[in-house]
């Protein structure tokens, strides 16, 4: 009896530690979760943000970045994640199944644009975006940094997830206000193979619309030994829509003369 108790609370212990999120139906219309079954830290910090509950029933989302060379605007559509990027002298778009690339006039990209069709958003939409199906989530060591502690959540993705499924991110939490403070992250996208090279944005910026608190500006810090140590360079955010109506399924179709990314 004494064994099988043991046994039982053994496997309990395990399961609160290390939690998978739910199998979500990314179609239309259905992008919406429970958020029971999350652990408990990562649903106070997207309670601190305005909950996911009220994050699930946006649609579509659209921010201005301000670049040396123009502005670049981004719209979503949270339900099915297709995207558009417009920027001066190119525009990419992802339609549910393929990425795609329009140069204006003589104008070359020079960036990869399956990488970054869809990079800033994610970076955005924080924390909110770490609710997505396949994702594991296990508490590791709390990030020291000028005196204070913040509390670490790592997420890692099970097999076939998405383009990079070899991607790590830590949340960084506030443990007084529960609001993120911090994203640690690797890139596999290029390599395919986990990455022990962490990258750090400093999030403390932040914006409430139609209820959700939203970063302002995110601030990347240069890195020593894998620890966040002074401030490179930050990136701000404007014209911030959220809404509960999705955007024209049209804008995310590839014009005549895009190129299709393979």
């Amino acid at each position: 009896m004494k064994k099988s108790l043991l046994i039982v609370l053994a496997i309990s212990i395990l399961a609160c530690k290390n939690k998978t999120a739910p199998k979500v139906d990314y179609s239309e219309e259905t992008l919406d979760v429970t958020t029971s079954i999350y652990p408990e830290n990562i649903t106070k910090v997207f309670d601190a943000h305005g909950s996911l509950d009220k994050w699930n029933t946006m649609k579509s989302l659209e921010f201005t970045m301000k670049k040396p060379n123009g502005d670049e605007i981004t719209t979503t559509n949270l339900k099915n994640r297709k995207s558009l990027i417009e920027m001066p002298n190119h525009t990419i778009g992802f339609d549910g199944e393929t990425v795609w690339l329009k140069n204006k006039d003589t104008a070359t990209y020079k960036g990869n644009a399956k990488f970054y069709y869809n990079l800033m958003f994610y970076f955005y939409a924080m924390p909110f975006i770490l609710a997505d199906d396949g994702i594991i989530y296990e508490d590791v060591a709390a990030l020291e940094f000028e005196g204070k502690s913040y509390p670490g959540i790592k997420i890692s993705y099970e097999s076939g997830v998405g383009e990079s499924p070899e991607d790590e991110y830590i949340l960084y939490y506030d443990s007084e206000t529960n609001k993120m403070a911090w994203l640690g992250y690797t890139v596999t996208y290029f390599s395919k193979e986990k990455s022990k090279e962490w990258h750090f944005i400093k999030y403390s910026d932040w914006q409430t619309l139609e209820g959700l608190r939203l970063p302002k500006t995110l601030t990347w810090f240069k890195v020593e030994n894998n620890l966040p140590v002074s401030k490179r360079n930050d990136l701000e955010f404007t014209d911030i829509k959220i809404s509960t109506e999705k955007p024209n399924s049209s804008i995310f179709e590839a014009p005549a003369g895009a190129t299709i990314i393979e």
